[in-house]
């Protein structure tokens, strides 16, 4: 029993870090149906960020998670606006081909720029404290993770739910045309559906860099690849989905690798997503629902 509460306690602070990206995915699908498979190197840059303001700057941890969320989302709107939006009308194997030669784009800019060699936060970005308890070691690097994206959903759920950007964006996600014909601005809601998006995973980048105490430019593939398997388990488009969906896969992650070996979690964690593609497409919360024609 004490060994299952100690992977549980490791799975939600895994699963906080994949849902927080998993939600970028999930909104900017909602909004304009792109699976936008660069989110997970927003969240790289995002990490850089947070690495460089740690080292050169000397901020704390906050100051640096700040910093990185701001950059990131200055950048997928810059993303947004030069990649995405002359595609809006095209067909979707468009969109997703050029979402991939920006994720591409981003890795290799990044090599290229600041080199392959992974980089190590700084000693004193998080001091490191573990608390026992009836046999289970709790670490304050895990309570940081877990309390600051569960803070970020909860500001997130106000922002769509209690604000007229969040109304925006809920109206854009339902019928766009409908949407213009109230005075919404399409190309604003999405411009900030891609700065909430990316901020988040800039987040999520800086909790990855305290979680491993690394860095690399090639560090945003797996675990962007496995946010999108999270939003797709908890039905892509549908932000508590994407949510739940984040933690069930950090747990499930922390589970194999305890009881079995971690050289099966990203096997386990792909073939998840065949089944939930076999058995229910639209995902744990999606409904079927009839086209009308």
């Amino acid at each position: 029993m004490q060994e299952f509460t100690q992977q549980m306690i490791n799975g939600l602070s895994l699963g906080a870090i994949y849902a927080l990206i998993a939600l970028g995915y999930t909104m900017v699908y909602g909004i304009i149906k792109l699976i936008n498979f660069a989110h997970g190197d927003i969240m790289m840059v995002g990490a850089y960020v947070g690495f460089f303001s740690l080292s050169v700057l000397g901020t704390n941890i906050l100051s640096a998670m700040v910093f990185a969320m701001l950059a990131c989302a200055i950048i997928g709107v810059f993303i947004e606006k030069i990649a995405y939006k002359p595609l809006r009308n095209s067909t979707r194997i468009a969109a997703l081909i050029t979402a991939i030669g920006v994720s591409l784009f981003l890795e290799y800019a990044t090599l290229f720029a600041l080199g392959p060699a992974q980089r190590v936060f700084p000693e004193t970005a998080f001091q490191v404290t573990n608390y026992h308890f009836m046999g289970i070691m709790v670490s304050n690097k895990d309570l940081f993770v877990f309390f600051s994206a569960v803070v970020l959903m909860i500001i997130l759920q106000y922002i769509i739910k209690m604000t007229k950007t969040g109304k925006a964006m809920r109206a854009v996600s339902e019928d766009q045309e409908a949407a213009v014909l109230m005075g919404i601005s399409v190309d604003k809601t999405v411009s900030i559906t891609f700065a909430i998006g990316s901020s988040l995973a800039a987040a999520a980048g800086v909790m990855i860099g305290v979680y491993y105490n690394t860095v690399n430019p090639l560090m945003g593939i797996i675990p962007g690849l496995k946010a999108f398997v999270a939003a797709v388990l908890g039905g892509i488009g549908i932000i508590p989905g994407a949510m739940v969906g984040g933690f069930l896969m950090g747990i499930l992650e922390t589970m194999v690798s305890g009881y079995s070996s971690s050289l099966y979690r990203d096997a386990v964690a792909f073939g998840v997503l065949i089944l939930i593609l076999l058995i229910k497409p639209t995902g744990l919360f999606g409904k079927n629902t009839g086209e009308k024609v």
